[in-house]
């Protein structure tokens, strides 16, 4: 099994269908049986066409098929008991703001003040050897995030996870040794429970690249060693962390470095796709830590860089983040029974998504189809070219702000039940509607009947009085 992505340009019709709908036939009709896809993005929309972006695996036998990406279930109503959001960050897309390592970590702080509980990815917190995780937020993989805003998967909270660790066999001795005592670490400083370890040689291979609009992106090849050795063990752990090299051009490493930031990630687009593969065939949280190519690599000077990339340069293993993240990553449950009982989320208890401004994938359009608010927020740039306000909006779902601040204000306006425009001045005026005219001849057809009816009701009772009266 291998995993690749390839661009495709749909073309917009004019349908009563919803963008979803459009975008799932056209999609579907150009793969193949033996074809699964992972991963879908709109990285731009013209007046005639969406540019997508979709990564499948390649090779899966009928049996380990899951469930269809485009699948949606709709909530049937809100559950109003509590007020959970949704965060996402999109890997691989140069956000200026969580696109590096880990630099989404105060947002992720500020919107889970805001609200019960905050579920975000692995993306957004993951920062080497450092996790900032709030107590009340919710570390879910990309995928995962995508089929509960779907409603077709629900997380179930938990005290904590056995973790399955999976360590390429590097050659060098002391680049293995840095993601094992990574987990030693994470052992006796917070009690992580790993009852195994795996070193897998050989082992996958992950490469990056980038696509014509300039995403970080990849290729994964032999998936299936991994997925067999994953099978084997399957009921001895709860999630998987996963520890490998991946294949970056060493000028483009050090570019990257360089860069103040300017440039993308060329790591997080290509972890993120095998992420999604193992969750997908499996339904585990998964994460995936680079490891570095070799010691050379590992004690080359980076000089001071931008702080979004710093933890970065810190770090040897760069595993720790992993690990904490899934020590309480919530299980994923698919049987709609299972869903429906208590202590499960879903689509139905989501109150919100927060989103950078023009990214549009299957989070934003699963949160259109289920009626879902969304904050776009604009200051966190990004490579994505999509006008959201253009999509089919439901009156008063869609908010764009301008940076996290006002997103964090625009989150308590939604879980008030303040509608924002009247925190704003001035007021926005009233609109009356004035009737068509035969509207307003149906109605005065309709009081005249009263009156008539009301004056005869009127004779009726003074008639009755009169009788009634007592004589004399």
């Amino acid at each position: 099994m291998q995993i690749r992505d390839f661009e495709l340009d749909i073309p917009i019709v004019s349908s009563d269908s919803s963008v979803l709908s459009q975008l799932s036939r056209a999609i579907t009709s150009q793969l193949g049986q033996a074809s699964v896809p992972i991963r879908f993005l709109v990285s731009a929309t013209t007046a005639t066409a969406y540019r997508c972006e979709i990564a499948v695996i390649d090779g899966c036998a009928p049996p380990t098929f899951p469930p269809p990406l485009f699948e949606l279930r709709r909530r049937k109503a809100e559950n109003i008991d509590s007020f959970n959001v949704v965060l996402v960050i999109p890997t691989g897309i140069g956000c200026s703001i969580g696109g590096h390592a880990g630099d989404a970590n105060p947002v992720v702080k500020l919107l889970a003040s805001m609200c019960d509980t905050l579920i975000t990815h692995p993306n957004a917190v993951n920062a080497s050897d450092l996790n900032e995780l709030p107590d009340n937020a919710l570390y879910v993989e990309g995928s995962i995030l995508s089929r509960v805003l779907m409603g077709t998967a629900g997380l179930r909270r938990v005290r904590a996870n056995r973790l399955l660790v999976v360590i390429e066999a590097h050659e060098d001795a002391a680049i293995r040794h840095a993601a094992l005592n990574s987990v030693a670490a994470a052992q006796a400083t917070y009690g992580l429970a790993s009852p195994s370890i795996v070193l897998v040689d050989p082992s996958l291979t992950l490469s990056s690249h980038f696509t014509q609009a300039g995403r970080a992106t990849g290729s994964v090849r032999h998936l299936d060693r991994l997925v067999e050795t994953l099978q084997a063990r399957r009921k001895e752990f709860d999630a998987v962390a996963i520890s490998t090299r991946v294949q970056v051009d060493e000028a483009c490493r050090i570019a990257y470095y360089q860069s103040h930031g300017e440039m993308v990630n060329p790591w997080g687009g290509v972890e993120a796709l095998l992420t999604h593969a193992i969750s997908t065939l499996l339904d585990v949280p998964a994460a995936h830590a680079p490891m570095v190519e070799s010691m050379a690599v590992a004690r080359q000077d980076l000089g001071v860089v931008d702080a979004r990339m710093a933890a970065e340069a810190i770090s040897t293993g760069f595993f720790m983040c992993v690990l904490k993240g899934l020590q309480r990553s919530p299980r994923i449950e698919t049987d709609p029974a299972r869903m429906m009982t208590a202590g499960v989320l879903t689509a139905s208890d989501l109150s919100c998504l927060v989103v950078p401004d023009g990214c549009l994938g299957l989070p934003t359009l699963a949160a259109l189809e289920q009626g879902i608010p969304v904050i776009a927020v604009r200051g966190n740039t990004n490579l994505m070219q999509n006008d959201l306000a253009a999509l089919p909006w439901a009156p008063g779902q869609f908010h764009r702000v301008e940076n996290y601040l006002e997103a964090a204000g625009m989150l308590a306006a939604i879980k008030g039940g303040i509608a924002p425009s009247t925190l704003v001045r001035p007021l926005p005026a009233m609109v009356v509607a004035p009737l068509p005219p035969q509207r307003k001849a149906k109605v005065s057809e309709i009081f005249a009947q009263r009156e008539s009816t009301s004056l005869r009701r009127g004779a009726d009772g003074a008639d009755w009085l009169a009788e009634a009266r007592p004589r004399g």
